[in-house]
């Protein structure tokens, strides 16, 4: 992915959201396009215009963090959004390299035995670990019949984007599948921010640009997000609606990975419908000894 074009869109994209009145100015008559001009962001950034647009432009190398600081100031950037340039800012002048994540692929990793544990020894929720792509890669038995759907297509390669743009099932699964959408291509752009040089994040947003519109316009608008803490609504095809908590944690030993857990409000009909989903489970899982019992 290109820093320079990447960087002159997000910009002109936060830009492009600010209405005048926003910034205390006025909105006047003449405007042909939405948002601020860059004169508007330059002096409130407190720096000329001709050098504000050479940021835009894509230029932000050896810029300094109090100018990165007056832009995402004047453009009014949330805390993901201010990550998010200062990543672009460390890939533009080359001081990512000691902070980019470890190259890992789903083929090429697989859990610590005591992660895997860590995992298996949360029994009253789904508990996944995930990477910036969004592929799962290791899960608890309740995720694993969480996400059914996801598992049981191997198109989806267990990564959570492409069920979400390329598995019609994921429209049943997510009720609020707009919004499901909107955060998965905020993760993955946040990701493209965070580690510009991953192949296999090329790879699967070429995939589902070029196979999904959907995919596409959100893609378009370089929104990023930072997946840390909310309530999601969700309908299993085996429990019904559940309506969870998540916690996602990163994990300081494995630098680029995500461990998101889920639970219920407890006492909730969702809390009951963990539970049965959790014997289902623990019931399918111990079929194959019944069937085949040792001699």
């Amino acid at each position: 992915m290109d820093n320079r074009e990447e960087v002159r869109e997000f910009l002109t994209s936060r830009r492009a959201k600010i209405a005048p009145e926003q910034a205390g100015l006025p909105a006047g008559s003449r405007r042909r396009v939405p948002g601020l001009r860059r004169s508007e962001v330059a002096a409130l950034a407190d720096m000329s215009v001709e050098y504000y647009a050479k940021l835009e432009r894509g230029s932000l190398a050896g810029v300094s963090p109090a100018v990165l600081e007056a832009v995402a100031r004047a453009l009014r950037l949330d805390d993901a959004e201010r990550a998010h340039l200062l990543h672009l800012a460390q890939a533009a002048d080359g001081s990512d390299a000691l902070t980019r994540p470890r190259r890992r692929t789903t083929r090429q990793w697989s859990p610590h035995r005591s992660l895997q544990w860590t995992l298996d020894a949360i029994t009253a929720g789904p508990a996944v670990v995930c990477n910036g792509r969004l592929d799962i890669l290791a899960a608890n038995p309740l995720a694993r019949a969480f996400y059914g759907d996801l598992f049981g297509n191997a198109d989806n390669q267990r990564n959570l984007a492409r069920f979400n743009f390329l598995d019609p099932a994921s429209r049943r699964f997510y009720p609020d599948w707009e919004l499901f959408g909107d955060m998965a291509v905020a993760i993955l752009r946040r990701e493209a921010g965070r580690d510009p040089h991953d192949k296999d994040l090329h790879d699967l947003v070429g995939e589902l640009s070029t196979r999904s519109e959907g995919f596409r316009t959100r893609w378009g608008a370089h929104n990023v997000r930072r997946h840390g803490t909310g309530t999601k609504r969700f309908h299993h095809r085996a429990v019904g609606d559940l309506t969870l908590a998540y916690e996602a944690l990163d994990l300081a030993a494995e630098p680029g990975l995500t461990m998101t857990v889920y639970t219920a409000e407890p006492g909730s009909p969702s809390e009951v419908g963990l539970r049965l989903l959790a014997s289902l489970a623990a019931t399918e899982d111990a079929r194959p000894a019944a069937q085949h019992p040792t001699s």
